[in-house]
This record gives C-alpha cells, structure tokens and sequence, in this order.
C-alpha cells in the first residue's frame, strides 16, 4: 500500500502582531539598522510583498513600535502624591530603555502617535497638574525629567561596562596611563570611589532623579498660591 502523501507543516499565517513582533525582536537585537522590510520578510519566512499587506511602511513600523515601548512603561496615577508616580515613571522607563535601547533617540520623534504614547503623554501631564504645577511649570517638569531619563539612559547604553564590580576591567588599563600622576583626581575616584566594592553606574540614576524632584517640589510649594484652610490651589 501506497504511503500517504504527508503535506509539508504549514507556517502560521501572518498578521499585524506577529509582524510587529518580529520586527521588535530585530530592533532589539541588531539595532534599527538591522530592520528593514526585506529582513522581516526573511525572520518571518515570508516575502516582503506579504509584509506589506500587513504594513504599509518602515515609518508605520517605527510608529507602532514606538507605541509598543510607551506600552511597557508604568503610567502614573492623576491625583495620587507626584513624587511617588513620576519617580516610579522614570525608574519604569529606564529600564524599558534598557530593553529596547535602539528606543532611547525615538520616542519624541513619532508624527503619528499611538494610543499608548498619546496616554502615557496625557497621564505625566495630569500628574502634574492635578499635584498643583502651573501650565508653564508642567512643560519645564515634563522636559526636565524625560531629558534626564533619556539622557541616562543613553549615556548608560554607551557605557564598555555594566553591572556592580564590572568598573575594573576597564579601568585598570586606563590607570596605567595615569601612573606618571598627570591626572590625580581622575586616579583619586578610580581609587577611592570607582573602583571600590559595590559600585554600580546604575545607582546614579535614583541620586540625581531625587534632586531632580526635590528642586521641583520647591518650585511647586513656592508658585502655588495658599487658601482657604492651608491647601494649595491649582497653578
């Protein structure tokens, strides 16, 4: 009797998530330059024109990505205490940034945002409304701290080192050009600070958010006018 004839396994069919998807995992692992519509034809075993169907163009890939980043980050509460919101905000985003580093230049770029960017944008601004900031001290807040996060954030993704105790690999050898004493303060941090057991990079990022925070809770309390029974109105 004649063998049956076994069809070969059917790959599954493509839609818009499972081309987003794979189009995230080429981001996250070779860069944006690594995404192009060619090479997200070849990750999902398709031709590009099938690609196409799906989306319209690199540009509405990006877009849609972008939203998928805005997605991961922890939306602050409207009305509950700033501080605790917007410094669980920033924490939040760092570390998405952390995942999706090819993000880090991107997120404010978009002409077209999505839901989650449009959401994430709206619920920081009523954070800081609601906690009694002025329309004017809203954008100077707003601008300081995603200028900060992202700013960390990519000083963080450039850094040939990461991780507590991983100073010293790298500057060991940078010391040995600072034998001759022409950089003594560089040579006293390496010692005495740097390289001592426990530094971590990362740490830095909560001591300057504080301060960050503290200078705008001064403003905050100063801007907002008293009334009735000791509570502050709104700017």
């Amino acid at each position: 009797m004649p063998e049956p004839v076994r069809s070969a396994p059917q790959r599954a069919r493509l839609s818009r998530q499972r081309v987003l998807d794979a189009a995230l995992g080429l981001a996250d692992s070779g860069g944006l330059e690594a995404l192009t519509i060619r090479s997200l034809a070849t990750a999902l075993g398709a031709k590009p024109m099938s690609v196409y169907y799906h989306v319209a163009s690199k540009d509405e890939i990006l877009d849609a990505l972008v939203d998928t980043v805005f997605s991961e980050i922890v939306v602050p509460v409207p009305g509950r205490e700033w501080r605790t919101e917007l410094g669980g905000r920033a924490h939040s985003a760092r570390q998405v940034l952390a995942r999706h580093r090819w993000a880090i230049g991107l997120l404010e770029s978009r002409r077209s945002p999505g839901p989650a960017n449009l959401r994430h944008h709206d619920a920081v601004l009523a954070t800081l409304r609601d906690a009694g900031f002025s329309a004017a001290l809203t954008a100077h807040a707003y601008a300081l701290l995603d200028s900060y996060v992202y700013g960390f954030a990519l000083q963080e993704a450039g850094l040939p080192f990461e991780g507590r105790d991983s100073v010293g690999s790298v500057a060991e050898p940078i010391m040995a050009l600072m034998a001759a004493g022409d950089y003594p303060h560089l040579m006293e941090m390496a010692t005495s600070y740097y390289m001592q057991p426990g530094y971590d990079f990362a740490d830095e990022f909560g001591f300057g958010l504080e301060l960050i925070l503290d200078g705008l809770e001064l403003l905050r309390a100063r801007a907002a006018p008293p009334v009735a029974g000791g509570r502050e109105a709104r700017g």
